[in-house]
């Protein structure tokens, strides 16, 4: 069923389309069947459980709060790792770089990757790449100079 609509009632100050001249045909937004109910509004909104920690439980908050530690404690380590570089340091950029990228890769996947199939093979994945980085850096500490010397002879050329 379709609602006549005059166009001059609708536009401010009564501007003439170019080309309705007078009416407009329009489709009514909500067209409710004879058999079906009207529903308040309450009645169609759900919530999804958490898929991994149950309603009770600060398992969310805690991981949010130790991604801002991770974030400060990195901010910590760049000063840190300027004035007294060591090995202590270059595994401690290793595993704090390698974690702030896994969780945040994370969250990318969470928002982009749907399907459960597709969230398995992207979690895995992942967890490969967060691995093979974590191994690289401290092959690359151990092996050479490390990541604070690296980093200042970038600088110095």
């Amino acid at each position: 069923m379709a609602a006549i609509v005059r166009l001059s009632s609708v536009c401010r100050r009564g501007v003439k389309p170019l080309f309705y001249q007078s009416t407009l045909l329009v489709r009514p937004v909500v067209v409710l069947h004879k058999e079906q109910q009207p529903h308040p509004l309450t009645a169609r909104i759900h919530s999804s459980p958490p898929l991994y920690a149950g309603s009770d439980s600060n398992a969310a908050s805690l991981h949010w709060t130790a991604e801002r530690v991770l974030s400060i404690a990195l901010l910590a380590l760049g000063p840190v790792a300027y004035f007294s570089p060591g090995p202590v340091i270059d595994y401690s950029l290793a595993a704090a770089l390698t974690l702030h990228g896994h969780w945040g890769l994370g969250q990318v996947l969470t928002d982009y990757v749907h399907g459960d199939t597709k969230v398995k093979l992207a979690s895995a994945g992942l967890f490969v790449l967060s691995t093979v980085t974590f191994a690289g850096l401290c092959y690359f500490n151990y092996n050479d100079v490390g990541i604070c010397n690296a980093i200042a002879l970038l600088w110095s050329k």
